[in-house]
């Protein structure tokens, strides 16, 4: 049985939250379920959308799991590095991301 729930979770930088959420909304025909200065975020079809500042890169698609160090541990084992060590981001839920070979971004969370 797999330790991987799935990739559930896309977050995408924004530069301008305000404005990115007016997008997101109308795209995805919801009102946000999370929307504070640092943070907005949707839950739509099974999938959270989350919009945070930065405006740097591209999405990053989280991919959830059970045991996040167990999953590092064996994605760097396997020639991935790790960008972010797992940090608590509120509620029980930790994140961290990685890199393959190529340089992609890779993000695992892990709630409670």
């Amino acid at each position: 049985m797999s330790d991987v729930l799935g990739a559930k979770t896309i977050l995408h930088p924004v530069s301008d939250l305000t404005k990115a959420k007016a997008v997101y909304t109308a795209l995805l025909g919801v009102e946000p379920t999370a929307d504070s200065e640092y943070y907005v975020g949707y839950d739509v079809a099974g999938q959270h959308i989350g919009l945070v500042p930065g405006g740097q890169g591209g999405p990053v698609a989280y991919w959830h799991v059970t045991d996040i160090e167990g999953k590092i541990a064996q994605v760097t084992e396997a020639g991935g590095a790790v960008k972010e060590a797992p940090k608590e981001v509120g509620h029980g839920r930790r994140v961290a991301t990685v890199t393959d070979g190529d340089g992609n971004v890779l993000g695992l969370l892990q709630d409670k």
